[in-house]
């Protein structure tokens, strides 16, 4: 071989490797970037700008600067419906923890039709909201279900959905059955990567089930448990569609939550800026929560 092609087969060799423009994993991105700027990025950048004007969807908007966040922030009932959503996301969010994790836990052990237990649970997850909300309004309503069978045990019919708390209870318990199958599912994920000889190890020194479980179990799962505190925290705030199906926000007012006044606003006294402005307030106040969790939990570092 002689010099020459040596000294170019070193040039050749030394140069760096420019790597080709792939196209193709854009393209497979794509139709979801497009999905989620039509439906989530467009629709919040309009808001913000509907936020500092006054528009009823009809007229052409009057730039009214940062009245309407003031208005906001003097406004009591957005106050109180923002309240009663803290109220009930500070009851569901614990509920769905605790009831998805034993679920979860039960779930991974070695029992028989395991595959169909998992499906029962998650069959729920499976149903829009709407149809959760008419589904458990036919159980609690005074000719359902429920108070048919309270009847037949001699039992006077129980008010669960024009009765204040009863109102809220049902919420509750509908809000849990609905969103148990989805976090289990979460939970079983986490408990799956958790190795096998931290238990074997436990267990070959004498200790309890509920000492393995508080010493190694719940540790080990603080990553999956932010993220489904962050979810189901994220939910808890954004309900909506299962209170109007299932009690119409009533009795009165008692379960119109902060979403559902901010429609109210919007689309009833057509007052779209204001609207607009309510959201902004509250996504602020989810991200603070959610930024304050994160930072107390180290970011799921165990």
């Amino acid at each position: 071989m002689s010099t020459h092609t040596v000294q170019t087969a070193a040039k050749k060799a030394a140069k760096p490797k420019v790597k080709k423009f792939q196209v193709a994993p854009y393209l497979f991105v794509l139709p979801n970037f497009l999905i989620f700027s039509v439906f989530i990025v467009i629709p919040t950048i309009i808001g913000f700008v509907y936020s500092f004007n006054e528009y009823d969807g009809l007229n052409p908007m009057e730039f009214t600067g940062f009245d309407n966040y003031k208005e906001v922030l003097s406004n009591s009932e957005f106050w109180t419906a923002l309240g009663k959503t803290g109220l009930y996301a500070l009851i569901v969010v614990p509920l769905i923890y605790c009831v998805s994790l034993a679920v979860a836990v039960l779930l991974v052990q070695n029992i028989k039709l395991k595959g169909l237990f998992r499906s029962v649970f998650y069959l729920p997850t499976l149903l829009s909201f709407i149809i959760v909300g008419l589904s458990w309004k036919w159980i609690f309503a005074d000719f359902g279900i429920l108070n048919h069978v309270l009847n037949l045990l001699g039992i006077t019919s129980v008010h669960f959905l024009s009765d204040p708390f009863f109102a809220n209870m049902s919420v509750i318990i509908a809000t849990v059955w609905s969103r148990v199958g989805f976090f289990m599912v979460i939970f079983v994920a986490g408990l799956q990567v958790i190795p096998k000889d931290f238990y074997e190890a436990a267990f070959l020194e004498g200790a309890s089930k509920w000492h393995v479980f508080r010493k190694i179990t719940v540790p080990l799962l603080k990553p999956t448990s932010l993220l489904v505190i962050m979810i189901a925290l994220i939910d808890a705030f954004k309900a909506y569609p299962l209170m109007f199906s299932l009690t119409g926000g009533g009795p009165g007012k008692e379960t119109t939550f902060i979403v559902q006044y901010i429609y109210e606003t919007g689309f009833m006294k057509q007052e779209l800026g204001m609207a607009s402005a309510m959201s902004v307030v509250l996504f602020a106040i989810i991200t603070i929560f959610t930024v304050i969790q994160f930072k107390v939990s180290k970011g799921g570092e165990n």
